[in-house]
């Protein structure tokens, strides 16, 4: 018989919905995709395997105490999961349970339900994520961050097994934890680009968020000095940067705008003032709607992606599966997933001496389409291996495997 796996997430669409909706389709499992009602109501017609459920209070906004703040928002969406799957339970067998360690909370289903649990945990902390000591958390953000580390120890402690999105991530936990723990990243269905329109040579940055962790102040300073040396004019460049400038980062840079620039104003707009003769040539389309996003994508030759902090970003990879060639740091995560020199180019990235290898690469593969398409053709081919047929295989592997620990687990065995 087909397993019966009940994916948890407050948030739609998330990492998992075409995953969710895929091993329906295919036969794989019975899935069903346990979400909030709002979210039911909002993309039921999108997504067909959508069950609601309803947190024990809000979720949205401060809770009543800062310093449990995280802590208190998963116990809601814990409780109201608990609730919903009792209630299934009583009409449908249940072999596991895939819950997003924030957002579908996993906490209080421990040795309350007779499945098994796996949890998916993107990283420990944000302490363990990294940080920009330019910019860097206050004591009460740092006390904060302790009860998210908390939670997510205990998670991978308790569940039958928990994914984490890349080789780097899992090397943030304590080496008590990792065994515990599989990698495999996220899967996605992503169409090939519209054909691009002439126009002049493009260089690109795209993030969900223009920010410190992203690299994007990296980006800024070679895009000013790309200018101020005359490269830009003497090779024809513009420069894009596709992405939300007022988005939630995985740092501390706001906090420092708003105190030292004005409060509200972004990264971005610090960055374009302190480096004008680079800022003020790059275009800011900001947030897209997708189907505009990938448009925008089509029109962009070489990306760059100075990444300095991360564990698994699905930016990255949205560049590359669609055959874009890049130039990315050779920190975190990015190395699972670019090879130097074969599907695009790695460099150490810093403040001062590693720029001249950037600007000596950007000036390389401008000057080469024979390099760039070479490149993009085997980035394209490298992001095949995460489309949803090639990984929902691995998953059902992991989600096996989390169920026969479950049995044991139960049985004593």
């Amino acid at each position: 018989m087909k397993p019966v796996i009940v994916f948890v997430s407050a948030v739609t669409p998330g990492q998992f919905n075409g995953l969710a909706e895929y091993l329906h389709d295919s036969g794989l499992a019975e899935t069903w995709y346990l979400t909030s009602k709002g979210h039911v109501k909002t993309h039921g017609s999108t997504y067909k395997r959508l069950l609601p459920f309803t947190p024990d209070g809000p979720i949205v906004g401060a809770q009543s105490y800062y310093y449990s703040d995280k802590t208190e928002r998963s116990a809601r969406i814990s409780r109201g999961v608990l609730t919903a799957l009792t209630e299934l339970r009583k009409t449908t067998k249940i072999d596991l349970v895939f819950a997003h360690s924030m957002w579908g909370a996993p906490m209080f289903l421990y040795d309350e339900i007779d499945a098994a649990i796996a949890s998916y945990v993107e990283f420990p902390s944000y302490a363990a994520h990294g940080w920009d000591t330019r910019y860097p958390p206050d004591l009460s953000q740092r006390l904060t961050d302790r009860n998210m580390e908390m939670l997510s120890f205990h998670q991978i402690l308790k569940s039958d097994l928990t994914i984490m999105p890349s080789a780097y991530a899992r090397s943030l936990l304590p080496a008590e934890l990792q065994p515990r723990v599989a990698v495999q990243f996220e899967g996605f269905e992503i169409k090939p680009l519209p054909p691009a329109p002439p126009g002049p040579f493009t260089i690109g940055f795209s993030a969900r968020d223009l920010s410190n962790a992203k690299g994007f102040d990296i980006f800024v300073r070679l895009v000013d000095r790309l200018v101020r040396e005359g490269t830009a004019d003497r090779l024809g460049i513009r420069f894009a940067a596709i992405g939300d400038p007022k988005g939630v980062t995985y740092g501390y840079e706001q906090q420092w705008v708003d105190r030292n620039l004005r409060k509200g104003a972004s990264f971005a707009e610090y960055l374009v003032r302190t480096y004008p003769a680079g800022g003020e040539r790059i275009l800011f389309p900001g947030k897209l709607p997708y189907d505009t996003f990938t448009e925008a994508l089509s029109q962009v030759d070489l990306f760059l992606y100075p990444l300095r902090f991360g564990v698994g970003n699905w930016g990255l990879m949205e560049i590359l599966a669609r055959g874009k060639p890049v130039i990315a740091s050779n920190a975190t995560f990015a190395p699972e997933m670019i090879e130097d020199g074969v599907n695009g180019v790695l460099l150490p990235v810093g403040e001062n001496g590693e720029d001249d290898q950037w600007i000596a690469a950007i000036e390389r593969l401008a000057s080469d389409p024979a390099l760039r398409a070479r490149l993009g053709a085997a980035a394209a081919e490298r992001g095949k291996a995460y489309h949803l047929d090639q990984v929902a295989p691995r998953y059902m592997a992991l989600f096996e495997q989390a169920i026969e620990a479950g049995k044991r687990r139960r049985t004593g065995g």
